[in-house]
């Protein structure tokens, strides 16, 4: 078993390309089905060094591979390379 506290203390991967998305901010509840159905991290994109953009990343839990003791390893493909190259823009 694992507290919510511990999840967001775990760094976010992404297996496709090897960048550190950052660590969950939030998650998405299924209270009908009593599940887990995302985690939600902000990304780490700073305008003028200081002020965040606000953006964050959906991540289905379908699209977590593993849990580890300090990582939490993701597959994310074509649709947030699509929304990184966006928000470099």
């Amino acid at each position: 078993m694992m507290k919510i506290s511990e999840l967001q203390a775990k760094d976010v991967v992404n297996i496709a390309d090897g960048k550190k998305l950052g660590q969950i901010q939030d998650l998405e509840l299924d209270l009908k089905q009593g599940m887990v159905k995302a985690i939600v991290v902000p990304t780490e994109q700073k305008l003028f060094s200081w002020l965040s953009s606000g953006q964050e990343v959906v991540i289905p839990w379908n699209q977590i591979v593993k849990i580890g003791s300090d990582v939490i390893l993701v597959r994310l493909g074509n649709r947030y390379q699509e929304m990184e190259q966006y928000t470099q823009k």
